[in-house]
């Protein structure tokens, strides 16, 4: 497995014309370093991602349990306004000088 933190990934567009990191930065070398075993590391490339893991396994589940018993599979109408809000929420907190340990690190 190539290891994005020593091998070339292509930068994201908003961090390649601002050099602010998005809520999304940092996702790669996260999801790379929580595959070795690196939850701390993992952390520090994206916490908000790592964050996240427990609640997407949750909502998993329930979508396993709604699909086995033929209720609906829709997501509620609010889900995806709070998700967005969530992300913009971080992206800006995330580049603030006093949340500086929250940079991805790269």
């Amino acid at each position: 497995m190539a290891d994005p933190r020593v091998h070339h990934v292509p930068l994201c567009p908003l961090r390649s014309l601002t050099g602010l990191d998005c809520p999304l930065c940092g996702g790669l070398r996260s999801v790379a370093s929580l595959a070795r075993g690196d939850v701390a590391d993992a952390a520090g490339y994206n916490l908000l991602l790592i964050a996240a893991m427990p609640l997407a396994v949750v909502l998993w589940l329930v979508w396993i349990h709604r699909r086995r018993h033929g209720l609906s599979l829709t997501p509620p109408r609010w889900a995806s306004p709070a998700l967005l809000i969530v992300l913009a929420v971080f992206g800006v907190v995330r580049n603030l000088p006093a949340f500086s340990w929250l940079h991805s690190g790269g």
